[in-house]
């Protein structure tokens, strides 16, 4: 994920609005050396003054902040799939390999053998299907 420092958040859009550092630093209430100093990220804004900023910014204070809710339930969701989809491989090589050893010492009558085989198939189809 490339995530940006506030202080280069700060100084886009207060460009994006055609404001000098004086003029966003009149409208905080600050001088324009803090906001200069927000924007080389040597300090942040009061935390009282974020809604103030992001509002003028016309943004929420998580964005402000990079605060992402989606794209972590994003990350969440992609490693619950990754996990799943290595259960599954994992199934299918369990399958196969319990297969050849109890054909090996044969206790394995064909049907289940057929059934275990049938499982791994379907966990490996299920394991290649999910990533299309």
């Amino acid at each position: 994920m490339n995530k940006e420092t506030m202080g280069k958040i700060i100084a886009a859009k207060r460009k994006d609005l055609g404001m000098t550092q004086l003029d966003l630093a009149e409208k905080m209430g600050v001088t324009d050396k803090a906001v200069s100093k927000w924007e080389r990220d040597l300090s942040y804004p009061d935390v009282n003054s974020l809604p103030k900023l992001a509002k003028l910014f016309g943004m929420s204070v998580d964005e402000l902040m990079q605060l992402k809710t989606e794209s972590a339930q994003n990350e969440t969701t992609q490693s619950v799939r990754d996990i799943v989809s290595t259960i599954l491989k994992a199934i299918c090589l369990a399958m196969g390999v319990a297969v050849v050893v109890l054909s090996a010492v044969r206790q394995l009558d064909l049907g289940t053998a057929i059934t275990m085989l049938g499982i791994g198939v379907a966990c490996a189809g299920i394991s290649l299907l999910e990533k299309k």
